[in-house]
């Protein structure tokens, strides 16, 4: 028999799961036609990005939720960019600018720390990056309308691949606060 104060437990979970689902969601997700292990790793999808966002806060000096990560993969590397959602939102894109400035010169260094604070130690492609040798990767800042990229850049084929799966991996942990661009915009002109 279930107790009193289990049951309610259960059913407030039951409460936060569906509202946490549906704020990350544009629209609300049909759980009926999933079975259990897809349904499950919905869970788990919600619960990594929910901590991922609250580890964020201590790192990044701009809002999360204010701001979207764009990825996009190239033959060389590729480009993150963060951009205020809100354009006119001066503040966001100050702190925006201001943090990619820093993040670059520690990547220069080779200190990833601030991604593997957030997203963990074994991040996807982390071990790569941090193990690449002064040089083999360019880091290139460059101002954007609403925020700010990095343009990474390698001849190593290993290390592309390694950015790839670092982008992949933080396009998951942000979820809908990133979204991954096939066809990079034309306006940046890049290093």
């Amino acid at each position: 028999m279930i107790t009193k104060t289990l049951a309610v437990c259960i059913i407030f979970l039951m409460f936060a799961h569906t509202l946490f689902a549906q704020s990350t969601s544009d629209k609300p997700m049909d759980h009926s036609k999933m079975d259990h292990s897809a349904h499950t790793k919905v869970i788990a999808d919600a619960e990594r990005q929910a901590e991922v966002a609250q580890r964020s806060k201590d790192v990044m000096p701009f809002s999360l939720a204010a701001t979207t990560h764009i990825f996009s993969k190239r033959t060389d590397g590729g480009i993150q960019q963060v951009i205020a959602k809100k354009s006119r939102d001066e503040s966001q894109v100050i702190l925006v600018r201001q943090h990619l400035q820093q993040i670059r010169e520690k990547f220069l260094r080779g200190d990833f720390s601030g991604p593997s604070q957030i997203h963990g130690q074994s991040m996807p492609g982390l071990a790569e990056l941090v193990n690449a040798k002064p040089g083999q990767i360019t880091f290139a800042y460059k101002d954007v309308s609403g925020g700010a990229a990095l343009v990474y850049k390698t001849s190593e084929p290993t290390l592309v691949s390694a950015l790839h799966k670092w982008f992949d991996a933080q396009l998951a942990d942000h979820g809908k606060d990133a979204k991954e661009d096939h066809h990079h915009r034309g306006d940046m002109k890049l290093p």
